[in-house]
């Protein structure tokens, strides 16, 4: 394995690095930097966590000259991932560069007065294209597009989006184009907007024997019940819970609050401070268990999640690779259990199809005790709350 120094990163930028505690590349660093320092178009395939945003940070730095307009756009599909992105950007460059991060759920304003003095722009495809709008931002001097979690933003509807921004950017500018999964849609992408580009892909971070997978045959109205027994009886460190639905996201961290779980949600109905927050609070382990949609953990990179619920079984099969990519990491062990009712096997099914590699044993179900719910029904022109054994 080659050094930083041996990627051609100059000596500030490596000492950065070194800084930030990071002593050699991953293997998507490995295979990327060296084409990014020189100038050439990238689509990189590498999972969440992998150190993408390090190898086309080392770009940016590289290219930037502070006070000179923004030159370098960042797209990400969410706010989350465009906040951690823009603050692991200002560690790398050690704040020698303004970068601003733009999106949605906040005013405006603030991001218009902070757009004039940016070097570097971290946005979700639809507040920047408000701003293009506006004309409160100005591209002309942009040398620098990165599309990250690409996948995610054109499965997100985004694809429109994307093409407005980028035919709003020179032609002669560096692309790269970071993505869990290259799809056909993303290699269209990259046939019409980027420039002879190279391939790279990493292997897959998680290390399949270290990951355990489970199924539990579960009926719905016990699915609650055993969830809440298998996260007290399980010896854990933190967990991830995944739902379906902003509401089922809701419903579930608020029940296992009611039953001595210290859990807290994330979905795309928070305010943006309240999804900051809770991040914050999991990350820093004072949380022991965050339930979320696919949607809001994308991108997000947090160490040392030892065990992944899929609570609602996903409807693509590509979103639980995308779940369980969240443990195993780095030589740890990882668990994860799926909870499954007669209404999933479809989904369930699927997923076996589509990824014939995995093996995932059937669990007796345990014996369990039904516990408390609370949980909100809406009528007409108001809600109710009933508690319930479930």
């Amino acid at each position: 394995m080659k050094t930083f120094k041996e990627l051609g990163l100059s000596n500030d930028l490596v000492k950065n690095i070194q800084k930030l505690g990071f002593t050699k590349p991953t293997q998507i660093q490995e295979m990327s930097i060296p084409h990014i320092m020189k100038g050439t178009d990238v689509i990189g395939q590498s999972s969440t966590g992998s150190g993408k945003t390090l190898a086309f940070g080392c770009g940016i730095i590289h290219q930037v000259i502070h006070e000179r307009g923004i030159q370098a756009i960042v797209l990400t599909p969410t706010r989350e991932l465009a906040e951690q992105v823009r603050n692991d950007l200002d560690e790398l460059s050690n704040k020698k560069i303004r970068i601003t991060a733009i999106y949605g759920g906040v005013s405006i304003e603030p991001q218009i007065n902070e757009l004039h003095r940016t070097d570097v722009v971290v946005a979700t495809p639809g507040r920047l294209l408000d701003h293009l709008e506006r004309r409160t931002i100005n591209m002309s001097k942009v040398k620098f597009l990165v599309l990250d979690e690409a996948d995610r933003m054109l499965d997100m509807g985004f694809i429109d989006d994307v093409e407005k921004i980028i035919k709003t950017c020179p032609e002669k500018r560096q692309t790269l184009f970071f993505s869990a999964t290259i799809s056909s849609s993303i290699k269209r992408l990259a046939d019409r907007y980027m420039n002879k580009p190279v391939s790279v892909s990493a292997e897959k971070m998680v290390d399949p024997r270290k990951l355990k997978q489970v199924y539990y045959d579960v009926q719905k109205n016990m699915k609650f019940s055993l969830l809440v027994h298998l996260l007290k009886h399980e010896k854990s460190e933190l967990i991830m819970v995944f739902c379906n639905t902003r509401e089922n996201t809701d419903f579930v961290a608020k029940n296992l609050k009611i039953n001595g779980i210290n859990a807290i949600p994330i979905h795309g109905g928070l305010a943006q401070n309240s999804r900051t927050k809770t991040i914050g609070l999991f990350d820093e382990g004072k949380a022991g268990v965050l339930v979320c949609t696919d949607v809001a953990a994308r991108g997000l990179h947090i160490e040392n999640i030892s065990h992944v619920y899929n609570y609602d079984i996903p409807r693509e099969s590509k979103n639980y690779v995308h779940r369980i990519g969240r443990t195993a990491r780095a030589g740890e062990q990882g668990k994860v259990i799926n909870l499954l009712c007669d209404y999933e096997h479809d989904n369930f099914s699927r997923i076996l199809k589509d990824y014939r590699e995995f093996s995932i044993k059937k669990i007796e179900k345990p014996y369990i005790e039904r516990v408390n719910i609370i949980s909100t029904g809406a009528r007409r022109h108001n809600s109710h709350i009933r508690r319930r054994r479930y």
